[in-house]
């Protein structure tokens, strides 16, 4: 799998440097590799710039900044180090870094925030990934100032300030236009704040191979198109709708049949062969008007849903479901039917009040106030720390397969040789609006009737509403509505190889 796919923590990323070197590569040549990586990035990025400023601290990631600033002198560019560190207390490579750079006639003056609008671009390489705690000062005012100073911004390794495991702000982070990532790249950079800060990304590997090594297992796996085209293999030309799945969508309580249709719309958008709703029965005439291709019934009672089941090879419950009688009896029938199932809204809701575990193999779709109600903690505290969030709830329903929802929603598993969890990075502000979860929920259950896998039907589901979404929001961030969503997603459930 490329390096670029998987993410590592702060820690096994400094161990891999650490192999690195045992190996025979020194300290000082990653340094000078990072330095001419970042130097092609700036060049490329920005290739009218004449003169850039680079702002330096002290370790490492101070030392990639004095290298970048030789080299880039040496190519010609006009070039200032704005010390933001003595460099008096520089030690080791950075040490050597900052030493080379002033006998090459560089120039190099205490840090002072009017210099900072004297360059085309400024360089931040101030704190790197060593942060464990909030920026202190005179530092968090170096960054304030770096922000405010109206100049485009790379970002050497992580952009100061981030915490590069979580993506929380520490205090104060620089605001990179973009970010060169160098060795592996760090979960923080797709978490939390990170994206915000990060700009466009950059990565290159310094020639280091990640080793295999226990250890060394990723934090998260990015998804890709790939996962979307892994699930939903081409149709064979002979193929019929019972090949493809029979899904029972249970939900629409009273005077709510939006989220129903909804939630079968995109079922049969994501391809499933046969789509049936189950629904309180006054809402029956809004839910077949709008979508004839859906089989709907009204149920009054939880016995009226058995011949449904018996029929069902996939369920999906919790779209409008509510949390009445009607609504807890429902639930109770699904779970007891032995079936692959998807799980929203609602019955997410009623789980976390009974304390109840999901069956092993269902896939619970939580966004971060439901992810609360779960683990019976504060939604910000879900928000937080995410990965944690995830790691607590795939505890707690082992066998589960989880979709913590958000802007980077997460995906993972606890099950015997479980994969590696999984991060989307698409999608946009513009998806988040009313009955968005519910398409999600139909389009994984859609997909899981065809593929069968709870795993693979949660990426892809993940992923093509993703990229549904990001094409709506080329020409708006304001004013998608879920059913174009749901619309859109036969496109991205057949993308070719």
């Amino acid at each position: 799998m490329s390096s670029a796919q998987l993410l590592y923590s702060v820690g096994q990323v400094r161990a891999v440097d650490a192999h690195a070197i045992a190996q025979g590569t020194s300290g000082y040549t990653l340094m000078r590799r990072a330095a001419e990586a970042a130097l092609r990035v700036l060049r490329s990025r920005w290739p009218r710039a004449m003169s850039i400023t680079v702002v330096t601290g002290s370790g490492n990631n101070g030392g990639d900044g004095y290298v970048l600033a030789r080299f880039a002198q040496a190519a010609g560019l006009t070039v200032t180090v704005l010390a933001a560190v003595p460099p008096g207390e520089l030690e080791g490579e950075a040490r050597t870094a900052c030493d080379e750079y002033i006998a090459s006639g560089g120039q190099l003056v205490p840090y002072a925030p009017t210099r900072l609008a004297d360059s085309d671009v400024i360089v931040d390489a101030l704190l790197g990934t060593g942060l464990a705690s909030a920026v202190r000062a005179p530092l968090a005012a170096v960054i304030r100032e770096i922000n405010a100073s109206g100049r485009p911004v790379l970002a050497l390794d992580v952009p100061s300030g981030l915490n590069a495991d979580s993506g929380a702000v520490m205090g104060a982070a620089v605001s990179a236009d973009c970010t060169i990532s160098f060795v592996a790249l760090k979960a923080g950079l797709f978490l939390d704040a990170g994206p915000e800060h990060v700009g466009r990304l950059m990565f290159d590997d310094l020639g280091v191979t990640v080793p295999e090594q226990p250890e060394f297992l990723p934090v998260l796996e990015r998804l890709g198109e790939a996962d979307v085209q892994r699930a939903l293999p081409p149709r064979h030309r002979d193929a019929n709708k019972g090949d493809f799945g029979r899904v029972l969508i249970i939900g629409g309580g009273p005077g709510m049949p939006g989220a129903l249709r909804l939630a079968g719309e995109a079922c049969l958008r994501a391809g499933a062969g046969l789509v049936t709703a189950a629904t309180w029965p006054e809402n029956l005439p809004a839910i077949v008007a709008g979508r004839p291709e859906l089989i709907v019934h009204g149920v009054g009672s939880a016995d009226e849903i058995e011949p449904l089941l018996q029929h069902a090879q996939v369920l999906a419950v919790g779209p409008g479901l509510g949390r009445s009688s009607w609504a807890r009896a429902l639930l109770q029938r699904a779970l007891s039917a032995g079936l692959p199932m998807v799980l929203d809204a609602d019955a997410l809701n009623l789980l976390a009040e009974q304390r109840a575990r999901a069956p092993a193999g269902a896939v619970l779709t939580p966004h971060p106030g439901e992810a609360g109600r779960l683990l019976d903690i504060a939604t910000s505290a879900v928000q937080a720390d995410r990965l944690a969030a995830l790691r607590a709830l795939i505890a707690a329903h082992p066998g589960a397969v989880v979709v913590l929802k958000g802007a980077g929603t997460l995906i993972g598993v606890q099950r015997p040789g479980a994969p590696v969890p999984a991060i989307c990075e698409r999608g946009n502000p513009g998806m988040a609006a009313a009955g968005m979860g519910d398409v999600l929920t139909g389009a994984i259950a859609g997909i899981l009737a065809q593929c069968g896998d709870s795993w693979l039907a949660a990426r892809a589901g993940v992923m093509a509403h993703a990229l549904a979404g990001d094409e709506l929001a080329r020409d708006r961030e304001r004013g998608i509505l879920a059913l174009e969503l749901a619309e859109g997603l036969s496109h991205w459930v057949n993308l070719k190889r």
